[in-house]
């Protein structure tokens, strides 16, 4: 059986999905590409100043800037390295485990510059309506945000040095392979038939997962436990996820490739899943601590929309509504309980939210898909949940799960070995923003 990426499902009308690649209109369309492009920059939108300020408001005052510092520098560094060989590994032809390097440093990028771009070849070719500068260019922020927020899981400990060597090296080895098995049409995943419309095994059981092992092999914090480490600023962790949550219209919606109906349909499911998610994350907290907090109500948010980001664009709203739901509650449940009773130090919940949220909702895309949404005339009914899509949907992400620790695990320590990885414990006591960065918020 095989499916359709995230983007490619809708990436143009769908009778083109089933031609090949040069029965494709040689006109880009206007109207997708507008919509991409606006896309594009609410995805950027999310990672600076969104997951910025959403990471900042959490810590403590002594790393606020060095946390600010983690998503901008890898804004910067992510797509530099996406340029030179992260897109080409992750979207190159290759083979069905990785892409190849003929579009290292966008080789060949001038040549269609202004046509419509077709990823794969032969019969497998997808043909899209918008050109390859806006399709690497959607993809870049997906590459920035993942490695991002990973940075959540070590906040407070980890040398910007090793910051740095850590991303390049992820986003190298583990992003580009697990993007090239899932969205491009060789990618062993994308023809199991696995279904993945915006990133729940790419970027958030990636990032959560990276995110869980840099927690246990960096160890906890100082003080963890015992010592005060509420919050810095609540205002800015409500700002960051404001941008957040209105950056994933971009992130979901623009997943369809296209302004069609089923961006539209992907825009109406984001929000009903985040809301939902809002109040059951809410009213789990009040049943369970007394209040419902402002810090819940954010990261309720982010829960609902991590575990719609899968399914986007195969549910309907009501199925989104129960999505949502679980997401809350599976959200406070990874945030508050699971981290406790196996005792790591995820300062801020990288895996419980993301980590688990996203199995969450790669799960349940299996059991809700609605046919018609990704239906072609190459599958006419589309992919529907089933028992069988459910266990296409387990397979992958235990597949994406161990390859990521494994892989987050050798490169963790590589780094470590070469040049460290956490700060001395003095300087730890100090806080990042002096020792790593010689600033200090007054």
């Amino acid at each position: 059986m095989k499916t359709m990426t995230r983007a490619a499902l809708a990436a143009a009308p769908l009778a083109a999905l089933a031609m090949p690649a040069l029965a494709q209109d040689a006109t880009v369309n206007s109207g997708d590409t507008a919509w991409m492009l606006t896309s594009t920059a609410l995805v950027l939108l999310m990672t600076v100043p969104g997951i910025a300020l959403f990471y900042a408001g959490m810590v403590r005052k002594k790393n606020v800037l060095a946390t600010l510092a983690q998503s901008f520098t890898i804004c910067a560094l992510a797509s530099i390295v996406w340029i030179v060989a992260g897109y080409s590994l992750a979207f190159g032809e290759g083979n069905a485990w990785i892409g190849d390097l003929s579009k290292f440093m966008l080789s060949g990028i001038a040549e269609n510059w202004d046509k419509p771009f077709t990823l794969g070849s032969g019969d497998a070719a997808v043909a899209f309506t918008i050109p390859e500068t806006v399709f690497l260019m959607f993809q870049m922020t997906f590459a920035i945000i993942t490695p991002a927020l990973i940075t959540g899981a070590f906040a407070d400990r980890m040398k910007f040095s090793a910051m740095v060597v850590f991303t390049i090296l992820f986003s190298l080895l583990v992003y580009a392979p697990v993007a090239h098995w899932v969205w491009h049409p060789n990618g062993w995943i994308f023809a199991l038939g696995a279904l993945d419309f915006a990133g729940g095994t790419v970027v958030h059981i990636n990032a959560g997962v990276a995110g869980l092992v840099a927690a246990l092999v960096l160890g906890k914090r100082l003080g963890y436990g015992h010592d005060n480490m509420a919050p810095y600023n609540l205002t800015y962790a409500v700002i960051g996820a404001g941008l957040l949550w209105v950056g994933w219209f971009g992130f979901n919606a623009g997943s369809a490739g296209a302004a069609g109906g089923r961006a539209g349909m992907a825009m109406l499911v984001t929000q009903v899943a985040a809301a939902a998610a809002v109040l059951s994350w809410l009213a789990a907290e009040w049943m369970t601590k007394g209040k419902p907090s402002v810090l819940g109500a954010v990261s309720g948010a982010i829960a609902g929309l991590v575990a719609i980001t899968p399914a986007a664009g195969f549910v309907l709203p009501g199925p989104a509504l129960i999505i949502g739901v679980a997401a809350g509650l599976s959200g406070f449940w990874g945030a508050t309980a699971l981290k406790h009773w196996l005792g790591y130090d995820d300062s801020l919940d990288a895996f419980g939210v993301h980590g688990v949220c996203g199995i969450l909702g790669a799960l349940l895309v299996g059991v809700f898909a609605y046919g018609p949404l990704s239906a072609s005339t190459a599958t006419p009914e589309g992919y529907g949940g089933s028992m069988d899509q459910l266990l296409i949907q387990v397979y992958a992400t235990v597949a994406v799960f161990a390859f990521t620790a494994v892989a987050t695990f050798i490169i963790l320590k590589v780094v470590d070995a070469i040049i460290g990885l956490r700060v001395s414990e003095e300087e730890e006591r100090e806080g990042l923003d002096v020792t790593q960065h010689g600033e200090r918020i007054a």
